[in-house]
């Protein structure tokens, strides 16, 4: 692994400084697009664990969603078109004779984690899962006179005869040349997205105000102490009975997150904006069935959305790739982001400085040993590459750790 260390970085939790901060709330398309590839995958991988002792090779990270149609008015809401999840990727469907029941997992899965995501769905009648999925190998499976006969080759990788098909038995090494990107800590436009948001859609809120939905946009821009949000919060039409309620509630709206940012943001000045885009004479109105926009055309897909540490943070270092989906074994692109994540979390406690850290892989190269780490410090002085060394080893070391809280749901990815 070759280190560089660098300053340079700009302290974004000071006073002075600008941040643009999007977050995309948990029934955003986008963000369910993520939560239900993500889902696939943790079922998936449970059912292998459990009748093989390993995680077959797949990946839904190219999962999307199609959204259907509704009957919406004042005090009433209804589908009349079903959501489409579309399954596109490749997943292995059998380890020697034992086949895995790949669309009953997928389907299953998709359907319960819309429904817990989306409560007012009905995920049996509304939702249809269509799935994609090939088990085609990628680039690199060169035929021969002895290709049938090797253990762990590309080949076998999405049909393997037995475990010691799987080359990460062998060594575990990386897919991809790929990038993990991240930073800490938060800035004040950061955590105002992240808190806001969180509150809203957390369920001691739904329960005091089920006239809200989920599918909530936060826009924060941060100028030193001044912060303009915006916030797209949309309400469940049969708890709305008239247009004076609407903007009541609008209205209300606004006030609670005023609340929230002045706990989170004490010393800043907070502007907040709702339903922008509303026309109360037409009416055109952010009135929902379900409390998503995904019941009415709008679509979904993995990786348009929050950034792993749930933000997309414009000025901010990261990194484009769509963590939710991606195998947990092995994918770079998933652990890699997440690692440089808990990497900058360590360096800042341990420094006081603000970190940016990006790991970046080597197709082919040991997992554990990246093949290049930059970190970048706010402060006069870059951080030792000793001591950079030593704490990107322990998060490494730390993957099994991180693979677990991923199967168990305690990680998020979006």
């Amino acid at each position: 692994m070759e280190v560089i260390t660098t300053t340079g970085l700009s302290a974004v939790s000071a006073l002075l400084g600008v941040e643009v901060v999007e977050r995309k709330g948990t029934g955003h398309p986008d963000t369910l697009a993520d939560g239900v590839a993500e889902a696939i995958s943790r079922a998936y991988s449970r059912y292998c664990l459990d009748e093989f002792g390993a995680i077959m090779h797949h990946n839904t990270d190219k999962t999307s969603l199609l959204g259907g149609a509704a009957d919406v008015r004042f005090g009433h809401g209804e589908l009349t078109a079903p959501v489409q999840v579309l399954v596109n990727g490749r997943i292995t469907a059998a380890l020697g004779d034992h086949t895995i029941p790949v669309t009953d997992i997928v389907t299953a899965a998709a359907r319960t984690y819309l429904a817990g995501a989306l409560p007012l769905l009905d995920a049996e009648r509304w939702v249809e899962v269509r799935t994609r999925l090939t088990q085609a190998s990628s680039p690199g499976a060169v035929s021969g006179p002895d290709t049938t006969q090797r253990e762990a080759s590309r080949q076998r990788w999405f049909a393997p005869r037995t475990l010691d098909d799987l080359a990460e038995r062998h060594r575990m090494f990386s897919n991809d040349t790929s990038a993990g990107v991240a930073s800490w800590p938060r800035g004040i436009g950061e955590q105002l997205a992240l808190g806001i948001e969180e509150h809203l859609t957390g369920e001691a809120f739904r329960a005091e105000h089920p006239c809200y939905g989920t599918d909530i946009k936060l826009m924060v821009v941060r100028h030193g102490p001044r912060v303009q949000l915006t916030a797209c919060v949309p309400q469940i039409a049969r708890e709305t009975p008239d247009l004076d309620s609407y903007i009541a509630r609008r209205n209300q709206a606004r006030d609670l997150i005023t609340e929230v940012a002045g706990r989170i943001a004490p010393e800043h000045h907070v502007t907040v904006s709702v339903n922008t885009r509303d026309d109360d004479s037409r009416p055109e109105l952010y009135l929902t069935a379900t409390g998503s926009s995904i019941e009415s055309g709008d679509e979904g897909v993995v990786g348009r959305g929050n950034r792993a540490n749930g933000l997309i943070s414009m000025l901010r270092p990261w990194s484009a790739e769509g963590v939710s989906g991606k195998n947990p074994v092995y994918h770079v692109g998933k652990l890699y982001n997440l690692a440089a994540s808990e990497a900058a979390r360590r360096l800042h406690e341990e420094t006081g400085l603000d970190c940016a850290v990006a790991l970046v892989s080597q197709s082919g190269r040991d997992l554990t040993d990246p093949w290049q780490a930059i970190v970048q410090t706010s402060g006069p002085s870059p951080v030792g590459a000793g001591h950079v060394r030593r704490v990107i080893a322990d998060v490494m070391g730390d993957l099994g750790m991180l693979r677990e809280q991923l199967l168990d749901g305690k990680l998020a990815t979006a």
